[in-house]
């Protein structure tokens, strides 16, 4: 039997009453309460929020190990209760006894982990038309060795934008990757510009984010992710494979340039700023279409009735 997710995580109201999966972020230390009965706190998610569960155990501490024992970081469970509210947050309680770790084949992870609301194989067929745009050999060459790249290609389609700021769902970075093109194509109408290395470097920017993030039961940053950043894990992978084409070495170096300064500055983790136009359309198209993406994200989850929210990225954002 396969068990659906009933009703998102933010959905819930206070003294509804729950049968439901979820997937686990984590799980804090088990307590006694004053009564001398044991429960432990359980971060819960789904594909559109997250919460706190509490499993109120018995005096039996040997049964309450043995359910705190089975669950694991990215476990996915079957819950059953009933929502509280505690000093303003929304809890999930569960008394002993109706909690349980689900198989794989118990559950669909689509439930769990957020898809783009576009569909990828037309995204992707929108970003080909842009690869076609390009009519510098060089840069032809450049982007026919990652796109001729058939596993490349799948993890291109499927690897998310982020963990939590912007494009934090399953095609994520394809959404993100065909927006700053399109803006970058739409500038190239307005300005002189190397049109080829600007679609090159827009396509390419994020590109090591494939290795930086992993997608199971949840998005996860992985360990390269995490020591190395997706800018080096990126430019790892440019450099491999330019290293194996015969072009022109300034044109290699000003793609080099486009991913290393895509951030904008020093203090975001650049080892170079923008030194000319098309590296610097790319790192300001690149932020616009992140803030963006983060704004409306921010305004269209927003549970309140006030006139703002406060976003840690963007500060205040005005929701009326």
């Amino acid at each position: 039997m396969i068990y659906r997710k009933q009703k998102s995580i933010s959905d819930y109201k206070p003294n509804d009453s729950f049968q439901d999966v979820f997937v686990v972020r984590f799980t804090k230390e088990i307590r006694v309460t004053k009564n001398g009965k044991y429960f432990f706190e359980v971060k819960i998610q789904d594909a559109l929020g997250d919460g706190m569960l509490k499993y109120w155990g018995s005096e039996n501490k040997a049964s309450v190990e043995q359910v705190y024992n089975s669950i694991q970081p990215d476990s996915v469970i079957l819950a059953e209760g009933v929502v509280s509210e505690f000093n303003g947050n929304i809890d999930f309680s569960v008394n002993d006894g109706k909690l349980r770790v689900l198989t794989p084949s118990e559950y669909d992870i689509s439930d769990f982990v957020k898809k783009s609301d576009r569909d990828p194989e037309e995204m992707y067929s929108k970003l080909k038309e842009f690869i076609n745009q390009v009519d510098d050999p060089d840069y032809k060459q450049v982007l026919d060795s990652f796109f001729s790249d058939e596993d490349f290609v799948k993890k291109f389609k499927s690897t998310p934008g982020a963990m939590y700021i912007h494009h934090g769902w399953v095609s994520g970075l394809l959404e993100h990757t065909l927006s700053v093109t399109q803006i970058c194509v739409e500038l190239t109408k307005i300005h002189k510009l190397d049109k080829s290395l600007l679609i090159t470097g827009a396509i390419l920017h994020d590109i090591g984010k494939i290795e930086e993030f992993a997608t199971t039961t949840l998005i996860k940053i992985t360990d390269r992710g995490n020591l190395l950043s997706h800018m080096i894990l990126g430019l790892q992978e440019l450099t491999r494979r330019l290293d194996k084409l015969q072009i022109d070495e300034s044109k290699k170096t000003k793609l080099i340039h486009t991913m290393i300064s895509h951030h904008g500055a020093v203090e975001f983790g650049c080892p170079k700023p923008p030194m000319f136009p098309e590296a610097l359309i790319i790192s300001k198209v690149d932020e616009l279409d992140a803030n963006i993406v983060t704004m409306t994200t921010a305004k269209e989850s927003a549970m309140t009735n006030d006139s703002f929210i406060f976003n840690k990225q963007l500060g205040n954002i005005y929701l009326k």
